[in-house]
């Protein structure tokens, strides 16, 4: 920089001094420009504005040197706080933004990518104590993909949310000892697989090569993978304009066009791709140590909220290869079903094309219409939407990407209403439906060859239905209508909508769109559906994982709740129980979602201390609170009396009918309050606190190498009545005749209507026992 002080001197009648070149009377070219209070400016001017390459120093001490644009620190730079920290890397109009490296006062250094100030993105953090994490990072905490390593050796590879564990993922402890499980906020939650140290188990080398290969690709940017360079993207924390900059008129807070100057060689940005792996290579000991052995023990554990609360011990042998969660339909399976080769390989794509164009037509199309009582016309034959969508469009319809294909839509004005009972808004409707996220294949499909589709937000569930179940349901429509407008409370299913496509060669495929009553605040640890049927009514425990339904035999635990509330249930199971007798229904079942609360033992182990919160802690002393679990497990559940004002009320298809009443506390209104998760308000079939007290299964015996450790647990109630579809006809006549031969006629599920109600409510009555 050539020197200044030979160059025209300004002085401003506020203080300041401007030595350097002029354009007029703006400087433009070399010069310094120094506020009254001291800071300083040294660098390119371009028409009176900081543009080019200079050096800023505040009173403080703080300093910046690189890349400015419009009065604003812009490109590439290296701040210097006050503190001692040092920021070198990119910024975006005073903010830093994409990949730069950061040293905290306390010798923490974080370097990744940056979004608006804070680490977004992948990035490596690395804390002084010796902790070290890799990999994903949302609004500044561990947020996705990523891996943290302990000074001690522990290792946890897996799943983040907000700064915790959250989701499935693989701990190595520093012993040699793994743990495949899940986990929600930071603690076990679930079911997994726990091995010893010295275990040689062949999936473990399969997993620790995998993970070295797959990082190589993963953690590269587009235009830097052919390089095999670095990182995606990553965070960190904000630095504001206003703490980095002076206050002052000549420094404009006017928007620039950004240009990428990061253009150096940095050994620093090659981190990612190669330390992924290695963190995982050497954590993990090297594939050269992983050997087969068979002989070795495993441990399957089931945890709730960090607490133990089962343990079963197997061989590797025993360990059964189960399908993985979210897996596609094989072949085979494929030809259970005529609706899987309806689309010639891509029928799953079209169809939920399909589906969200004709939905957002049909609900596009009636919403305007003004509101009004359904007539008996509205069920009729002459009740229906029809439109063609050629894939070209028409003036009717949009282009699109899917194949030609006739819509119908059932009794629009019906479903409309409907959805106002349900307290459903039309536009979210659509928009939970027809985003762009679009729909969710289930991983499973139903016993009838049905498929099953989640909206993008898990408020809807669609389930292709068969011929007869679309008549029985048309059939019963008028009092299906009449029966949730009288009860507000019903257990049944809550159905939004009923289309059909049909394509140009004839084919059909007819589907109901329905609530999913497991769209909860809290999560689903367990999954019951009950008939009350004991034949064929269990579940091969070598198949059973975390998101499995089991069934009535299955079922270790009786649910004691409070009187009002217990009355409240079997009234309403009562009424709907005789609403589908009459009309000849039989084969639905109540399914029951269970969220457990950590056991009563270990609520008083200790007070909890605020101070071991992950939301407590500075965000660079984070890596030191996350090894192993948190010691305390959150509390239990209490009634306590509603308050509409403190309650969540996060809205959801299954949220509707009063607030519930509770003996336990007088009589009165009732919230379920769950200490360090929500308040919430107890409705009939949501939300419902109860004691499950277990029991040993009539038909099992236990094994001996599986420990159940408690006998009793806190746990929240989700409940419904589903598959309300099935007609007593002459073929389930015959069915029930049949099988009486070869069965206890009591035992098998089908029977006649009366007798299936009187059953069903009789066997829940023992699920859900009087309270002495």
């Amino acid at each position: 920089m050539e020197n200044i002080e030979r160059l025209p001197e300004k002085a401003f009648s506020n203080g300041d001094v401007y030595i350097g070149s002029f354009q007029g009377a703006l400087p433009h070219g070399k010069g310094k420009y120094t506020w009254s209070d001291g800071t300083a400016y040294e660098g390119d001017w371009e028409d009176g504005k900081m543009t080019g390459k200079g050096q800023i120093i505040w009173v403080s001490g703080a300093q910046y040197e690189g890349d400015f644009a419009g009065d604003y620190l812009h490109g590439f730079g290296t701040f210097t706080g006050s503190d001692g920290s040092i920021y070198r890397g990119l910024w975006r109009m005073n903010i830093v933004h994409g990949f730069g490296k950061k040293q905290y006062c306390n010798s923490d250094i974080y370097e990744g990518t940056w979004k608006e100030g804070v680490h977004e993105g992948n990035g490596r953090y690395s804390w002084n104590c010796g902790n070290m994490y890799i990999g994903c990072w949302k609004g500044g905490k561990m947020s996705g993909r990523g891996v943290m390593k302990w000074a001690n050796g522990d290792l946890y590879d897996g799943l983040w949310l907000n700064g915790l564990r959250h989701g499935y993922g693989i701990y190595r402890f520093a012993d040699g000892g793994y743990y495949f499980g899940t986990w929600s906020n930071g603690l076990k939650d679930g079911k997994g697989l726990f091995y010893p140290a010295g275990s040689k188990h062949p999936y473990l080398k399969k997993w620790c090569s995998s993970r070295n290969s797959e990082n190589d690709e993963k953690n590269l940017l587009p235009e830097e993978k052919p390089q095999r360079s670095i990182v995606k993207r990553s965070l960190s924390e904000k630095i504001s304009a206003g703490g980095i900059l002076k206050s002052s008129s000549r420094i404009s807070h006017r928007g620039v066009s950004f240009r990428e100057t990061w253009s150096r060689s940095d050994s620093s940005r090659e981190f990612l791709c190669n330390d992924s792996s290695c963190a995982l290579s050497h954590a993990y000991g090297g594939s050269q140590n992983l050997s087969q052995d068979n002989d070795a023990s495993v441990y399957e554990r089931e945890y709730m909220q960090g607490v133990l609360i089962k343990e079963k011990i197997r061989s590797h042998a025993e360990i059964p290869r189960k399908q993985k969660e979210h897996k596609a339909f094989h072949a085979d399976e494929v030809k259970k079903s005529s609706c899987y080769n309806i689309f010639d390989g891509h029928w799953s794509q079209y169809l939920r094309l399909n589906l969200q164009l004709g939905i957002r037509y049909t609900v596009g199309k009636i919403t305007p219409v003004p509101v009004r009582e359904v007539r008996s016309s509205d069920f009729g034959e002459r009740a229906r939407i029809r439109m063609y969508f050629p894939r070209k469009g028409s003036q009717f319809t949009p282009p699109h990407d899917s194949i030609d294909f006739y819509w119908k839509d059932y009794c629009p004005m019906v479903f409309r209403n409907l959805r106002e009972m349900f307290k459903l808004d039309a536009a979210d409707y659509m928009m939970s439906i027809c985003g762009d996220d679009g729909l969710r294949e289930l991983s499973s499909q139903g016993k009838s060859g049905s498929l099953f589709f989640l909206s993008h937000d898990d408020r809807f569930v669609i389930k292709t239905l068969k011929k007869s179940e679309l008549k029985v349901l048309l059939r019963m429509l008028p009092k299906y209508y009449s029966h949730v407008g009288e009860h507000e409370n019903t257990l049944i299913t809550k159905f939004f909508g009923l289309h059909r496509i049909k394509l140009r060669a004839g084919r059909k495929v007819r589907f109901v769109v329905m609530g999913n009553m497991f769209f909860t605040e809290l999560r689903i640890h367990r999954r019951y559906d009950l008939k009350g049927s004991t034949q064929g009514r269990t579940t091969d425990q070598d198949k059973v994982d975390q998101n499995t339904t089991l069934k009535d035999l299955d079922l270790a635990y009786e649910f004691h709740m409070d009187k009002l509330l217990r009355e409240s249930l079997f009234k309403q199971i009562l009424l709907d129980c005789k609403f589908l007798e009459s009309q000849q229904i039989i084969d639905y079942s109540l399914l029951v979602g269970l969220h457990f609360r950590a056991p009563e033992r270990f609520k008083s182990l200790q007070p909890p201390d605020p101070a071991n919160t992950q939301e407590n802690l500075p965000s660079h002393n984070v890596g030191e609170h996350l090894q192993g679990e948190f010691q305390i497990p959150p509390n239990g559940l209490r009634l306590v009396t509603h308050e509409p004002s403190s309650v969540s009320t996060a809205p959801g298809p299954h949220i509707r009918g009063k607030t519930l009443k509770a003996y336990s506390i007088g009589d009165m209104e009732v919230d379920v309050l769950l200490p360090g998760t929500a308040r919430l308000r107890v409705q009939l079939g949501v939300n419902m606190p109860a004691q499950a007290q277990h029991k040993l299964p009539a038909n099992a015996q236990q094994d001996s190498a599986e420990v159940e450790l408690f006998e009793v647990y806190d746990v929240v109630l989700y409940m419904g009545i589903i598959d309300i579809l099935q007609e007593y006809n002459v073929k389930k006549k015959l069915e029930h005749a049949y099988k009486s031969m070869k069965f206890d006629p009591l035992s098998i599920s089908v029977c006649e209507p009366h007798m299936y109600a009187k059953r069903f409510s009789e066997f829940l009555e023992k699920v859900f026992p009087v309270v002495p």
